[in-house]
């Protein structure tokens, strides 16, 4: 088991060293998908002040290194699971920004028809399983996941995202017991933000590791600085090779931030102006990694490119939702199950 770092309550994760581990490839890789996070959910929270985005929303701005360093280290095939907090991991599944954004604004072009909204897309082609909106019932769905690759031998992987403030729910430590009693290959990642709803994770769990939740079944465990993508995708390697060499289970804490309320109905008067701004100005994540690159012999040049074409995405993904017409009302009456009529 790797060597963990005890959180010390109220204090931010250490500041990470630089990315020198990822090469200018995956450099380039990681910006543009961190970029494209961030800069899509900025124009998700536009759209939402607007009036075009209903439902609720909630934003992964501050925890982009989270998603994009674990989706580095998967192969085709693998699959991913996560709760409400999920435009991040469709993006970085390489889902379509045009069709997620369609889908916040509830028209017929989005993935789930217009149907499902911010907190229910799936796509089977891109192996995402959801978006679920009950804390914590993604855990036992992507352990079921886990179960059906075991089941068919097909090694593959199931990364099963979820929050520090789920991660005391019961049917968690359920999961936890299945998938290490049948070695399954499961990777839990708990981002931990440092708030629940409203709740700092010092005032909700005893547990200062939550890396270490999964000990008591043999579950081994790394707490990972997640605002550092080179310091993720290490771990998520780490965590990965175990599984798909048919130890079971892994648990990774990354230690992240939200700079908004958990969602957009939350004004987020639970912690202080100065303490996101110090997030800010000392661990963003994008920040991190431009550094990084320019460190590394990347240039200006290099990097202007893919702001433009960030930029291009996201601009050409608002517009497609706002010009995509909206469901016919039929729609109420498909995907619906219902029980056969007696005698039927």
């Amino acid at each position: 088991m790797a060597a963990s770092t005890e959180r010390k309550p109220g204090k931010p994760p250490a500041k990470a060293a630089p990315s020198a581990s990822l090469s200018q490839s995956e450099m380039r890789q990681a910006f543009r998908a961190m970029l494209l996070i961030r800069r899509f959910e900025e124009r998700a929270g536009q759209l939402y002040g607007m009036g075009l985005i209903g439902g609720f929303c909630h934003l992964y701005i501050g925890q982009e290194a989270v998603v994009t360093g674990v989706q580095l280290a998967l192969e085709d095939g693998d699959q991913v699971i996560t709760s409400y907090r999920d435009h991040g991991h469709m993006l970085a599944c390489g889902m379509q920004p045009r069709g997620v954004m369609a889908e916040l604004t509830g028209r017929r072009d989005g993935y789930s028809r217009g149907k499902g909204g911010s907190m229910h897309m799936f796509s089977r082609e891109k192996n995402f399983f959801g978006g679920h909106g009950i804390v914590g019932a993604q855990v036992s769905l992507g352990t079921g996941i886990g179960f059906a690759n075991h089941y068919r031998g097909n090694n593959r992987v199931c990364v099963t995202y979820f929050g520090e403030g789920a991660s005391n729910q019961g049917q968690v430590y359920e999961s936890f017991n299945l998938a290490a009693l049948m070695k399954l290959p499961v990777v839990y990642v708990i981002e931990n933000n440092r708030y629940g709803m409203g709740t700092s994770v010092d005032r909700a769990s005893a547990s200062r590791n939550l890396a270490q939740n999964g000990a008591p079944w043999g579950i081994p465990g790394d707490q990972v600085d997640g605002m550092d993508v080179a310091a993720v995708l290490a771990a998520a390697r780490r965590a990965v090779a175990h599984c798909r060499a048919g130890n079971g289970p892994y648990l990774l804490e990354m230690l992240t931030y939200r700079y908004r309320g958990h969602s957009m109905s939350d004004p987020a008067k639970y912690r202080t102006r100065d303490e996101v701004a110090k997030m800010r100005a000392e661990h963003d994540p994008i920040d991190h990694l431009r550094a990084a690159m320019l460190e590394a012999g990347l240039t200006e040049a290099d990097i202007k490119p893919i702001e433009d074409e960030v930029k291009q995405i996201v601009q050409d993904a608002a517009e497609f939702a706002q010009s995509s017409p909206e469901p016919d009302p039929a729609e109420l009456w498909t995907d619906v199950l219902a029980p056969e009529p007696a005698g039927g």
